[in-house]
């Protein structure tokens, strides 16, 4: 490609959004891919499962390809794997301990075969891939074992900061130890630090996990019935931090939800998590205690409807209700486009007689992610050259690439790159290289792309106009009017109200019958669809979709 040592850095997502993180990073040795998240649907994806990132790039390059490179287990990290490991089959993922055992579990769930090598690694692993030399650095985060990347280049030293916060004085696990960082950047400084962009626009610093701590431990004094703890079910440290309260209050600790029990087992079996004594899962029963002896630690922190504390509050859950007298503590922060759903899932709550207790009230939450002061003390411990904000909205990446430059970075050298920006590093410069397609990838069910742009118009059309049906048979010879036209009508009037629109919508249809000769049937339904399109605009201001149903006998 080139005849001076080069990277080039492509991303794929992850810059201008929250989510679907996934780089990849070339040079003459090979090619290989550090992260592949998924993000979750907006409100604009309508039926949509997920959003992954698209691969088309990666299929381009996917014989060069060394491998895969996780920095941690969350679904923005590693959620789009199962879609793009069966096209690059026998790739090596690389990941700590407890990120490779949520991404064989993800894999199994899916029934995903012939994955590939999972390849554990931890602080101390040195992991050349061709001519990239990979070092992993703890770092404190939302979930146990995640890892900031020193990677040695042929153009010189980057940092990738993975996500992460400075805990000082971390509950358990490492903290962000930023000497490690120091040292590895040297006296000169890295040539290139990429660093997690989440919460730049938050002043000051995150708040410690033994504030959190503090905060639930005075809930657990002061709390008279039941404590009903919601987080994210990854979050293995607080969830420890619920077990130690529990056991230290004399309360037994039952589970609800599908992810949280997983993760727990998993986290269990590899020494990172000790369940207390007195332990069950409300799935195989709950026992009949006193309120003020029992702790309910759920799923659905972010109002999912399907989750457990959701089906608690509406009576579906076969085991658990929320109740008056119950203490409920959403121990997560709230990400933005649900806070409506979340709303509404708390005034429910306090019309059942329960307290409900959340993160802009009370200090029972602290992000996993750097805040302002935070994302400083990181660019003055690496000291770059280049700079390159990740991981947020453009918004973040904008307020990012400004704290460099406060911080002593040339504006020249602070690089705002998006989705399918390809960046190449050389020994003594850098360039841009011409974009590559990165239009997100939108999964539905077992469909897989099928749902673009076009199709999710038309269901925002029928959401908000609704559907026309109209049926019609015809004599293929004369072109008369064997049967119909039917008129159905799916969310778009009451037919029993608008009954004379519809008649009158009828002799439409006829008249387009009337004008086309018969065997034009495409023609019959461009007429009419479009003249009752015109027709309903006319009368109603709606524009439903119309879908003419034509046979000929």
């Amino acid at each position: 490609m080139l005849d001076k040592p080069f990277l080039t850095i492509t991303p794929l997502g992850g810059l201008g959004e929250i989510g679907l993180n996934c780089q990849l990073w070339e040079t003459a040795g090979g090619v290989v891919m550090i992260d592949c998240g998924l993000m979750f649907p907006d409100d604009e994806h309508l039926g949509v499962d997920v959003v992954i990132p698209h691969f088309g790039a990666v299929s381009a390059v996917k014989d060069k390809l060394l491998g895969i490179v996780l920095t941690h287990g969350h679904e923005d990290h590693i959620g789009a794997l199962p879609w793009i490991l069966p096209e690059i089959k026998g790739t090596r993922i690389y990941g700590s301990r407890f990120t490779l055992a949520l991404v064989e579990h993800k894999l199994r769930e899916r029934e995903i075969q012939d994955w590939g090598d999972l390849c554990p690694v931890d602080a101390t692993t040195t992991l050349p891939l061709g001519d990239l030399v990979f070092h992993f650095f703890p770092v404190c985060h939302s979930i146990p074992e995640g890892f900031g990347l020193g990677i040695e280049t042929p153009v010189g030293k980057v940092v990738h900061s993975g996500d992460f916060k400075i805990d000082p004085h971390p509950l358990g696990g490492t903290g962000t130890d930023l000497a490690l960082f120091r040292d590895f950047a040297g006296a000169e400084g890295a040539r290139l630090l990429l660093s997690d962009s989440t919460n730049v626009m938050r002043e000051g610093r995150s708040l410690s996990e033994r504030e959190v701590k503090e905060s639930l431990e005075k809930i657990f004094f002061s709390a008279q019935g039941r404590i009903v703890i919601t987080l994210f079910s990854s979050h293995i440290q607080r969830i420890q931090e619920v077990f130690d309260l529990a056991q230290e209050h004399d309360r037994t600790v039952v589970i609800s939800g599908k992810s949280l029990a997983n993760n727990i087992e998993m986290a269990r079996d590899l020494g990172i998590a000790k369940l207390p004594p007195s332990f069950f899962n409300a799935h195989n029963g709950v026992p009949e205690l006193p309120d003020d002896k029992i702790v309910l630690l759920v799923t659905g922190a972010q109002g999912e409807p399907l989750s457990a504390l959701s089906r608690m509050v509406h009576g579906g859950h076969r085991q658990l209700e929320i109740r008056k007298g119950d203490t409920v503590v959403m121990s997560s922060r709230m990400i933005p486009g649900n806070a409506k759903t979340i709303s509404k899932l708390i005034n429910e709550m306090y019309r059942l007689g329960a307290e409900v207790l959340y993160e802009s009230v009370h200090a029972i939450h602290a992000s996993g992610h750097a805040q302002r002061e935070e994302l400083r003390d990181m660019l003055l411990a690496v000291r770059p050259d280049m700079f390159v904000p990740i991981h947020g909205e453009y918004q973040h990446l904008i307020k990012h690439g400004r704290l460099a430059v406060d911080c002593g970075l040339p504006a020249s050298n602070c690089i705002l790159l998006e989705d399918g920006q390809p960046l190449t590093l050389l020994p003594d410069s850098f360039r841009l290289e011409a974009c590559v397609p990165v239009e997100c990838t939108l999964v539905d069910g077992k469909g897989v792309g099928d749902v673009g742009y076009a199709v999710l118009k038309e269901r925002r059309i029928l959401g908000d106009e609704g559907m026309v049906i109209v049926v019609l048979v015809l004599d293929s010879e004369t072109g008369n009017v064997l049967h119909g036209p039917e008129m159905l009508s799916k969310g778009f009037v009451f037919a029993q109200q608008y009954s004379h629109l519809l008649e009158d919508a009828k002799c439409l249809v006829l008249d387009e019958v009337e004008s086309i000769r018969p065997g034009q049937l495409g023609r019959l339904q461009d007429g009419i669809r479009s003249a009752l399109r015109r027709f309903f605009r006319s009368v109603l201001d709606r524009d439903p979709v119309v879908v003419p149903v034509i046979s000929e006998v």
